[in-house]
């Protein structure tokens, strides 16, 4: 132990104050020249301090209106939800549920009885084509907006599509989203976790908006989801065949410190992978230590004193640590005249 050993020093009580502020509100946290802090305007702001109209921007994504909103996922809906039973199949038995109306004010009504119980989160968001959403900059009426975005009302606004051409085409959707995503966070529970589907128009602010919602730390990866649409002839560059899927956990670290937790296939591979260990690593196949390539003068001693070497004409799939370490962890078979390694599905 030195002088500079984390155990020589007493605890830092402000760097331990801000990390549990970051894990209940990530957006708090600001970075800069200074280190990490925390921004006190805007939790002024969640708190609902409408004298706050300004503070000073740090380091983090922002736009025209995001201060409003925030405002806007703040303010108390006063809609309600009502039972429809005649539409319902099985209605006292049901455990199912599916809501019907705006979303915003449907997860506002969500929070009361769901804040930090829900498992899991799939939004399917417009992906800002242009032509999958309308919108009103005008949030002070939430019902309102939603009934004249589905037609039932006309109160004389006209209401236009999010086309790149308007000069505000990114933030118009941002703005849409944020109050959204900052309530789907109060809703997850501590081990739930957030999917967002969207297309690389939107990729790159989704991402910057749940990294400052959710936290950066908690971001598990963007998976690549092949889509259903065939080539487009007329494509003027280039002919895209997926979208992407954001992944998000309220708290990863939670994930990281479950030693029982882990994904299996759905996929029956059974006669690919033959044998089974009757554990939690389940079934497996033998694969053989090299692959067919070029040559390299390679040997290995096991620890039972049988070497080994990548035949002529292949070279060895695994380092002579890796080797060991899978030794150790009985993934080596040893049979008559072959070595080969566990292969778990």
């Amino acid at each position: 132990m030195t002088i500079d050993s984390p155990e020589s020093h007493s605890i830092d009580i402000v760097a331990d104050s801000i990390g549990k502020i970051k894990t209940l509100f990530p957006e708090l946290i600001t970075e800069d020249i200074q280190g990490t802090s925390v921004n006190v305007d805007m939790l002024n702001a969640l708190l609902g301090d409408k004298t706050v109209t300004k503070y000073e921007e740090k380091y983090g994504l922002n736009w025209l209106g995001k201060r409003k909103a925030r405002e806007l996922g703040l303010t108390p809906s006063m809609g309600t939800l009502r039972p429809c039973p005649v539409d319902i199949v099985d209605w006292d038995t049901t455990k199912n549920l599916m809501i019907e109306g705006d979303n915003l004010e449907v997860l506002k009504l969500l929070q009361k009885s769901y804040a930090g119980k829900v498992k899991l989160i799939h939004i399917d968001p417009p992906y800002n084509t242009g032509k999958d959403f309308v919108y009103q900059d005008d949030f002070q009426n939430n019902i309102k907006n939603y009934l004249e975005l589905t037609g039932q009302i006309d109160g004389g606004r006209k209401l236009e599509g999010n086309l790149e051409s308007s000069g505000q085409f990114h933030t118009n959707w941002l703005n849409m989203m944020y109050p959204r995503l900052n309530i789907a966070h109060s809703l997850l529970s501590t081990f739930g976790i957030l999917f967002i589907s969207i297309d690389q128009t939107e990729l790159a602010n989704l991402k910057s908006i749940c990294d400052l919602i959710f936290g950066e730390e908690n971001f598990f990866a963007i998976l690549t989801r092949r889509a259903m649409h065939t080539v487009r002839n007329s494509s003027k560059d280039f002919n895209l065949h997926c979208d992407y899927i954001l992944t998000y956990a309220r708290d990863k670290s939670w994930f990281a410190s479950s030693k029982d937790l882990y994904i299996r296939q759905q996929v029956d591979k059974t006669e690919s992978y033959p044998f089974d260990c009757n554990d939690r690593q389940g079934q497996y196949k033998l694969d053989p230590l090299y692959a067919r390539n070029y040559y390299t003068p390679y040997i290995h001693c096991f620890k039972n004193g049988v070497e080994w070497k990548a035949p002529e004409g292949s070279y060895p799939k695994y380092s002579e640590e890796s080797l060991e370490e899978m030794e150790e962890n009985g993934r080596i078979v040893f049979g008559r005249g072959m070595i080969k390694a566990k292969r778990y599905l």
